[in-house]
């Protein structure tokens, strides 16, 4: 199961945004899925993203397009930066008002560099993945690799609503619909630490009543919450509902956690 994102750039053009780890399976999938008549497919092995995230980056990204104040959540648009093509979309993995730019590698410096300036009267800093991985965790976005893989389906990463049944023949749907028709086996929950002292981490054990019922996914310490949240897969899947209280057992000491439905934290992006 890959999260990536499809941008419609007009007509007959699409965008993908696979996982970075997936980007040459992808490709060769839609090589493989491929309709009869002229299809052009370009992987863009060197180009790069920028990722210009909070609640000034309109500002920010605005003061080098001005496109930017017109996009809507998840669209796109073309724009140039020195004479280079840069897509720019109302975009990101964090929750936060956001857009992410896609350009050739042989400006994205200057790029980096003219974002830097325009976003700082706005004390705009640098951050890498682990920061990312916060405010992505909090808002309950599910990251592929841990959340997601192989292993696991949409319905039990409670993502049923990205599937199309009525559309059409695709990869997978025979056994989506058999494990629709027999029964999900477990289910992605969210984990509200109840103890500011228990902080969970990927693989750390679910429990219900001293048995192990299931395994932590993605866990970190929220600073918004001044709590420990996690993802966990639990089984049953239906055993399990908000408000249900859990056991994780963080390096041999055991928190009380409560089942809830992300978001964590609702930063409401749109």
């Amino acid at each position: 199961m890959e999260d990536l994102i499809v941008y419609r750039m007009g007509d007959e053009r699409y965008f993908v945004v696979p996982n970075a780890a997936n980007a040459t399976r992808v490709l060769r999938m839609l090589e493989e899925e491929r309709a009869p008549g002229p299809l052009h497919l370009v992987f863009h092995q060197d180009w790069c993203f920028l990722a210009v995230q909070g609640p000034r980056s309109v500002e920010v990204v605005g003061a080098l397009f001005l496109e930017a104040a017109d996009l809507g959540f998840m669209e796109c648009t073309e724009v140039e930066y020195r004479r280079r093509p840069v897509i720019l979309t109302r975009s990101g993995y964090t929750g936060e008002l956001g857009f992410e730019l896609f350009t050739y590698q042989d400006i994205a410096l200057d790029l980096w560099r003219a974002l830097m300036d325009a976003g700082e009267p706005f004390a705009i800093e640098p951050c890498g993945l682990g920061a990312r991985d916060v405010l992505r965790l909090e808002m309950g976005y599910p990251l592929y690799g841990q959340d997601l893989s192989e292993e696991r389906t949409a319905l039990e990463a409670g993502l049923s609503w990205t599937i199309a049944f009525d559309k059409g023949d695709f990869r997978g749907r025979d056994a989506l619909l058999l494990q629709r028709e027999e029964g999900i086996p477990g289910r992605l929950r969210g984990l509200l630490m109840q103890d500011r002292r228990h902080i969970p981490r990927a693989h750390c054990s679910v429990l219900a009543g001293g048995e192990r019922v299931g395994e932590v996914t993605s866990g970190t310490f929220s600073p918004l919450l001044e709590r420990g949240i996690a993802l966990a897969y639990v089984a049953p899947a239906d055993g399990y509902e908000p408000g249900r209280k859990l056991e994780v057992d963080v390096r041999g000491r055991t928190g009380t956690a409560e089942v809830v439905r992300p978001p964590f934290v609702n930063r409401n992006p749109r």
